[in-house]
């Protein structure tokens, strides 16, 4: 069983930043693969990013150079960085993760981007 709790999400002006944080629960962190998602009203949800065990990272064409994902698994956390942010940045994000078959996801963090 993997609990994961996203934080840092908000209302933030175009052009501004964020970070979010997804902590995991349990004691295998640094094998998991971790994603962040997000979904838009009215829209399927995406993958925003990933990165694996190995530190490899994956990006959606639309966040590439704007958005940097990371993990500290010594906090069993994985983050995601988000600058120069857009109004259809707006979205519910979502991280989530696979252990033993069975994927995970957190409850979500909203961000805002809007002036």
């Amino acid at each position: 069983q993997v609990q994961l709790v996203e934080s840092g999400g908000g209302l933030v002006q175009p052009g501004g930043s964020l970070r979010l944080s997804c902590a995991a629960s349990g004691s295998f962190f640094s094998l998991y693969a971790m994603g962040w998602y997000r979904q838009a009203p009215g829209k399927e949800r995406e993958l925003v990013a990933d990165i694996t065990p190995s530190f490899i990272t994956l990006y959606a064409h639309s966040v590439k150079g704007r958005f940097t994902i990371s993990r500290d698994n010594a906090k069993n956390t994985v983050y995601l960085q988000m600058n120069s942010l857009k109004p259809e940045d707006t979205a519910l994000y979502y991280c989530k993760t696979q252990s033993s078959g069975r994927s995970y996801w957190g409850q979500g963090t909203q961000v805002t981007v809007s002036s």
